[in-house]
C-alpha cells in the first residue's frame, strides 16, 4: 500500500514517515540538524521534504515546494515536521513566515529546537498567527535523531563516540600489535557506516605508526557518495609530530582533510614539514598529552558536531575516563586472546573502585554475522 494513501492515519504515523525522510540527510546536514516533513491535505500527502544540506531549504520548505510543483494548495493543510520550525534569519529565511503565508491550518512538531534562538519561540509565533500547534509527537525519537546536534548546541563541542573492535575478553590486538582482522566483514561494513555519519574521525599517533590507516569511508560499489555528502575530517593526536610524511593520512589526495594535533613542544622542523601537506594544529598539553578538552572546544568552534574516536586503548581511555565521550560502539568477535600483554580496548589507569565505574544506558545489542555490536550512551561525569 502506498504511504500517501494510508487508511485513517494517526499523527504518529505521519511523524514516523517524517523521521524516515529526515534520515536521508544523514551525514550531510552539519552544522544543521536532520529534519523531515510531510504536508497533509484532506487525508492525502501532497508534499514531502527533508533537509539536504546546510544553506539549502529546510524540510518544511521542501514539502511546500513539492506540493506547489504538483499543483496543490497548502491552505488549510496540516504540516508534520520532526523539529520546531526556525523563526530567525540564517542562511535561509525563517520557516515560520513561509508557513504562515502558505495558510497552513495545523502544525505537528516532534522535538523542540535546543538552539536558544528558537527553543519554542517558533511555536509561539505560529500560535499567535492562529495556527493550531501540537508538539511532542514521537518527541523522544525526534530528539534522539539529532542527539549529536543537540549536544553540540548545548555544549559547543562535538558529540563523541568511542568505537572499538575487540575479542570477548576485551583485547584489540596481540602484544605485537596484530589486529587484522578481529571482527568479520559485517562488522567492518557497519563501522564504515558509522564513519559515514561523522564529521570527523580521531586516532592517536600509535595507530598511525602501527596500521597506517586511511580513515576514509569505503562503500560498496553500488553505494555511490551523494553530491551533498562530505568526507569526514581526519584528526591525529601526535604531540611530538611523529607522523611520517609517507603516512596515508598526510600523503593521499585527501590530505588537506587531515589535522595533525601537536603540542607546543613538538620540533619546529617536523611541524613545518607536516604543514606542507596537512593542517597542523598546535594545542596545549599536560604531562606530554594533548589537552583534549581544549581540542574538543576548538573542533566545536569549527562546526564539528560529531567525532568518532578510533584510538588504541590509551586514547579510548583518555576520552572515556575523563568524561569526554557520550556514546560507545563496541564490536565483539567470538574470539579470546588472553595474555597479560595483549592490547586492551580501554587502557589508562582505570578506576579505583566499582563505584567509579562508568555506567552505560540505552544499551542496544545487534548481531552482525558472527559478531555482536554494543551501542550505548555513556553515563559520563559532567
Amino acid at each position: 500500500m502506498r504511504e500517501d494513501r494510508l487508511p485513517m492515519p494517526s499523527d504518529a504515523q505521519y511523524m514516523r514517515l517524517s523521521l524516515r525522510l529526515a534520515r536521508r540527510g544523514l551525514g550531510a546536514t552539519a552544522p544543521n540538524p536532520m529534519v523531515g516533513s510531510v504536508l497533509l491535505q484532506r487525508g492525502q500527502i501532497i508534499g514531502r521534504g527533508w533537509h539536504h544540506q546546510a544553506g539549502l531549504p529546510h524540510a518544511e520548505i521542501e514539502a511546500l515546494r513539492q506540493a506547489q510543483y504538483r499543483g496543490h494548495s497548502a491552505r488549510g493543510a496540516t504540516l508534520y515536521v520532526t523539529l520546531e520550525p526556525c523563526c530567525t534569519q540564517g542562511r535561509t529565511p525563517p520557516c515560520t513566515e513561509t508557513i504562515i503565508a502558505a495558510g497552513i491550518r495545523r502544525v505537528v512538531v516532534g522535538a523542540i529546537d535546543p538552539n536558544p534562538k528558537h527553543s519554542g519561540k517558533g511555536l509561539v509565533i505560529l500560535r499567535r498567527a492562529g495556527i493550531q500547534v501540537e508538539q511532542g509527537v514521537l518527541g523522544d525519537e525526534c530528539e534522539r535523531l539529532n542527539e549529536a546536534f543537540n549536544f553540540w548546541i548545548r555544549h559547543r563541542r562535538p558529540f563523541v563516540t568511542v568505537k572499538a573492535a575487540m575479542t570477548l575478553d576485551g583485547k584489540i590486538a596481540t602484544p605485537s600489535g596484530e589486529s587484522k582482522w578481529i571482527t568479520g566483514e559485517a562488522s567492518r561494513a557497519y563501522a564504515m557506516k558509522l564513519r559515514d555519519r561523522m564529521d570527523a574521525i580521531l586516532v592517536g599517533i600509535n595507530t598511525v605508526l602501527a596500521d597506517d590507516p586511511r580513515l576514509t569511508v569505503r562503500r560498496p560499489k553500488a553505494e555511490a557518495r551523494r553530491p551533498n555528502e562530505k568526507e569526514p575530517r581526519r584528526i591525529v593526536l601526535d604531540a611530538q609530530a611523529r607522523t611520517p610524511l609517507t603516512a596515508k593520512v598526510v600523503s593521499d589526495k585527501r590530505s588537506r582533510l587531515t589535522t595533525i594535533v601537536v603540542s607546543r613542544q613538538a620540533p619546529q622542523s617536523r611541524k613545518r614539514a607536516l604543514s606542507g601537506t596537512a593542517q597542523v594544529l598546535v594545542a596545549p598539553s599536560r604531562a606530554g598529552r594533548i589537552d583534549l578538552r581544549w581540542l574538543l572546544s576548538k573542533l566545536g568552534s569549527e562546526d564539528v558536531i560529531s567525532l568518532l574516536v578510533e584510538g588504541g586503548g590509551e586514547v579510548n581511555a583518555s576520552f572515556l575516563l575523563a568524561g569526554l565521550a557520550q556514546r560507545v560502539a563496541f564490536f565483539y568477535a567470538p574470539k579470546i586472546l588472553g595474555g597479560r600483554d595483549a592490547r586492551k580496548a580501554v587502557g589508562g589507569d582505570g578506576v579505583k573502585s566499582l563505584k567509579g565505574a562508568l555506567t552505560l544506558s540505552e544499551v542496544q545489542w545487534r548481531r552482525l554475522g558472527a559478531d555482536w555490536l554494543l551501542t550505548a550512551r555513556v553515563g559520563s561525569k559532567r
